[in-house]
């Protein structure tokens, strides 16, 4: 693999999507598992409001990071497959 860039701005285009992409997608994930954390915390212990808040906090959070993170690394894929000549699968 070499280090010069490509010359297409597509490609370039495209490789930034699936880096915004992939890091949208560890992002929401880690939200997601800090809500799951703090909800077992609150079930040992106490449902207050602070832990009510980091719960749904962190849900709303992963859903605005996961939902287009995962639309766009879809899309990269397909056009990578495209491009590769492989058909469209579902």
């Amino acid at each position: 693999m070499t280090d010069t860039p490509p010359d297409d701005p597509i490609l370039v285009r495209r490789a930034q999507v699936a880096r915004w992409s992939a890091f949208a997608k560890r992002a929401g994930y880690a939200a997601v598992g800090l809500s799951v954390a703090a909800f077992v915390a609150g079930a040992v212990t106490d449902f207050n409001d602070a832990v009510v808040a980091v719960v749904v906090g962190g849900l709303a959070l992963s859903a605005l990071l996961l939902i287009p993170a995962i639309i766009f690394g879809y899309g990269v894929s397909m056009a990578e497959s495209e491009e590769r000549g492989e058909p469209f699968r579902h």
